[in-house]
């Protein structure tokens, strides 16, 4: 039982996203000003106004804030940096917000980065083991092979009905990365292409996996009571959730492989602070963690849009396509926008930002008469997850 919310006590006046992709030709310092300044721009204020930063990253060489302190010249101001995973971005965020709802500061920044191009290797890079790319006894696809074929065991789909249910959420998010400009892949993509496509750990293919990418982004967190005095079209925080699981799942002799009790957890927290009762009715689009085909399935599920066993319907019907009753991704998702894993968090909610204002970039993906977006991320082993819920208007 949370001891109070924080539902409509603070806003988001700005939002910043850098394009995603091979960034080879930038720094993380100017991925942190691309995205920076056009939050700045967004709210309509100066550098100066900012009396403290929340960063996420997981990769930087340096330590602390000093990436944010050096690149932005915030001097002389609190700079607080987390490392979770691919939750950092939220992470930074829900910072952010309970340090302005709290009455500590009035004007604050989010802020994630990631420069994982740079690396020379495959993957994410991240995670418990002893190298750079491959946990002991486990990738990451191979964990998530493993869900992918207990569920279509458990709920009765062959290998093939399984596959080209996950191969839909692929050419959905493929197909939406399409009309994203800063999306890191602009590539539409058959059922068939990812079906035939390389196998990465079966029965996931290539087009079943996110890549890694360059990006940053940012957010401006202000008291909701002077957010309008800053813009006439604020959106207001309207609850979040966060719950990280003591053990590694896959350690667990009670771990049903096909659901996770972070994400369960953070979703509740999070319909129970923005007094949601019926997520796949009042939640009006959604950004979730797609790193793989099959997470953002499992996702459907614990989060409620969809009955236990019953996703498949769904997204055989298009429920959560663009032109759907909930539209999921709608950006390209962590799939084709991309993943530098600290700004993952922050730019899924910059989605959910400007859908709701109405001032999508790109007219083709804007959807009409909505009041309520959730953006997800899931980190770790995985073990972590946060949930983060916004709308359009106060109270």
């Amino acid at each position: 039982m949370m001891a109070e919310s924080i539902k409509d006590k603070v806003a988001i006046v700005g939002m910043g996203c850098s394009k995603f992709g091979e960034r080879f030709e930038c720094s993380i310092s100017d991925l942190l000003i691309e995205a920076a300044y056009e939050a700045y721009n967004d709210a309509k204020i100066d550098p100066k106004d900012i009396q403290a930063v929340f960063f996420g990253n997981v990769r930087a060489n340096q330590i602390a804030g000093n990436p944010v302190a050096d690149a932005l010249k915030l001097g002389d101001i609190p700079i607080m940096r987390n490392s979770n995973w691919c939750c950092s971005g939220h992470v930074a965020l829900i910072n952010a917000c309970m340090a302005v709802a709290s009455g500590t500061y009035d004007c604050v920044m989010a802020i994630g980065a990631e420069k994982l191009k740079d690396t020379g290797f495959g993957g994410l890079g991240i995670g418990r083991g002893d190298s750079a790319v491959m946990e002991n006894r486990r990738t990451a696809p191979g964990s998530f092979g493993l869900i992918a074929t207990r569920y279509f065991s458990q709920y009765g789909l062959t290998m093939d009905e399984g596959r080209e249910m996950l191969a839909k959420i692929a050419v959905k998010n493929h197909a939406n990365g399409y009309l994203t400009p800063r999306a890191h892949f602009h590539k539409k993509i058959t059922v068939e292409e990812v079906m035939n496509a390389p196998v990465i750990a079966f029965p996931l293919t290539l087009y079943d996996c996110c890549g890694n990418s360059d990006g940053a982004s940012a957010a401006i967190i202000t008291r909701s009571d002077i957010a309008c005095s800053m813009r006439h079209d604020p959106i207001y925080v309207k609850g979040f959730g966060m719950s990280m699981d003591s053990v590694m799942p896959h350690l667990r002799p009670n771990f049903n492989w096909t659901s996770f009790p972070a994400l369960m957890n953070s979703s509740r927290m999070a319909y129970e602070m923005a007094g949601i009762k019926n997520p796949r009715e009042e939640i009006d689009v959604a950004e979730v963690h797609d790193c793989f085909s099959v997470t953002e399935m499992c996702i459907y599920e614990d989060f409620g849009f969809s009955a236990r066993g019953k996703c498949k319907e769904d997204i055989d019907s298009g429920f959560f396509e663009r032109t759907g009753k909930l539209p999921v991704n709608i950006d390209g998702g962590l799939k084709c926008f991309g993943h530098p894993v600290g700004a993952s968090g922050i730019r899924m909610t910059y989605e959910i930002y400007h859908q709701l204002q109405g001032t999508v970039d790109n007219s083709e993906r804007q959807l009409k008469n909505i009041s309520r977006g959730l953006s997800n991320t899931f980190g770790g082993p995985p073990q972590f997850s946060c949930v983060f819920i916004l709308g359009n208007e106060k109270g």
